[in-house]
């Protein structure tokens, strides 16, 4: 039995057959073998039951993963039928106090929660206040990226997720958004304490939270010419404490998506056979295993949930009223439909991935490019910095945060040669 089938194998469901019957024996979404290749299982469900199936969340929550490519994109399309509403789920009473994906399925007060006219209206501010200069933002980058660089160098050995990706991109942004390098070192170590669950992490969010409202309330005292002054004073005006909950969102998210996708490109130009035989050690192929990475690792593994308004059909299934639909960035971007796999070429220039997201909630465009030049930088410096830099353990070691949101490695241990 392969380490995919493991994680297909019968499982009893939470929920009872009477209210759930199509989640009997359906798929777990978690434990060891699913989080060591995901894609591998979403293969298979794809062979079993199409472009929807019935799967099982952490403690054998029922809800539907979506798998296609265009079925997807009908979700997002459609945000008055999958709405972001979760108050509308119907297995809220199975899903115990201390559920480990309880902060996913929360809605919060952020444009990444709300719709319509309130999306459009915070989507909006953070669309013209995020426009950076990228020769500029590149340029602090690579002082940042020095400065990480510069205090494990000397030593031959590092773990690049957490003495270097995770970091870099906090720093970046407090940067961008003009907070003092002071203060930004701390929400870097209580961002850092809170995304990773540790225990303390209750009190590093209270922490991190009283310290960006300081942020707003001294910038709007003293404007300048930042990020945050261009937030605080746009024509939308956004109360301190909606402004607040962006600042939050938008930090988490630089800390989980870029952070990855610093990290899978580097295992992907360290230790991918198929890429380091063609492309290592070129500058251009920094960019190309980014994009390989948007499509095959990319660090927005799923979606967070949406919740059926009423009854729908989709794919080959009928969904009550109430039911959980996860759409899976990593299954749809593999789905041969639209993408028959043939090897890593067929994802230059390629933008159709849907790492971004899809609809009203896709990812801002200036966002994107902040994202991107900060990881394109970190992988650049970091290699030219350290040109002869392996990876410390086989590929096979390395290990996946165990979680279906974010595709990010725990660890990324390497050796280099002293200057």
């Amino acid at each position: 039995m392969t380490e995919a089938n493991v994680a297909l194998e019968t499982a009893g469901s939470a929920a009872s057959p009477n209210r759930y019957p199509a989640h009997v024996g359906a798929a777990r979404l978690y434990g060891d073998e699913f989080h060591r290749d995901p894609a591998a299982v979403y293969d298979q469900l794809r062979a079993r039951h199409g472009a929807v199936a019935p799967v099982l969340m952490d403690g054998d929550i029922p809800a539907w993963i979506v798998l296609g490519y265009r079925e997807f994109a009908y979700v997002l399309e459609n945000p008055e039928l999958y709405t972001r509403d979760s108050t509308l789920w119907n297995a809220w009473d199975l899903v115990p106090s201390d559920w480990p994906a309880l902060p996913i399925v929360v809605g919060r007060d952020t444009a990444v929660w709300l719709g319509g006219l309130a999306h459009e209206r915070r989507s909006t501010v953070l669309h013209d206040g995020l426009t950076v200069d990228p020769f500029e933002l590149r340029a602090r980058c690579e002082r940042i990226a020095d400065e990480l660089i510069d205090t494990f160098a000397p030593t031959g050995e590092a773990d690049l997720i957490s003495q270097y990706a995770e970091l870099l991109p906090v720093h970046a942004l407090g940067a961008v958004l003009g907070i003092p390098p002071a203060d930004c070192r701390v929400f870097t170590r209580d961002v850092i304490t809170v995304v990773n669950g540790a225990p303390d992490a209750q009190e590093a969010f209270v922490r991190w939270r009283a310290g960006l409202q300081r942020q707003v309330v001294a910038r709007r005292e003293n404007l300048g010419f930042d990020v945050l002054s261009r937030l605080l004073t746009h024509p939308a005006s956004l109360t301190d404490g909606e402004l607040l909950e962006e600042m939050v969102t938008v930090f988490s998210l630089a800390h989980e998506m870029v952070s990855s996708w610093i990290g899978n490109s580097l295992r992907l130009m360290l230790g991918d056979p198929r890429f380091a035989a063609t492309m290592f050690g070129g500058r251009r192929s920094v960019g190309d295993a980014m994009a390989q990475v948007l499509w095959e690792d990319t660090p927005a593994q799923s979606l967070t949930g949406r919740w059926l308004s009423r009854p729908s059909q989709l794919g080959s299934y009928q969904m009550a009223a109430g039911d959980m639909v996860i759409p899976s960035v990593t299954a749809a971007n593999a789905d041969p439909r639209v993408r028959p796999r043939s090897g890593i070429v067929e994802t230059a220039g390629n933008q159709a991935h849907l790492s971004y997201g899809h609809g009203e909630h896709r990812c801002p465009l200036p966002a994107q490019e902040i994202g991107e030049v900060i990881a394109e930088t970190a992988v650049r410096v970091l290699l030219d910095r350290l040109p002869d830099v392996t990876l410390a353990v086989p590929l096979e070691d390395l290990v996946w945060r165990p979680t279906i949101w974010i595709r990010g490695l725990t660890a990324l241990p390497v050796v280099f040669g002293l200057a």
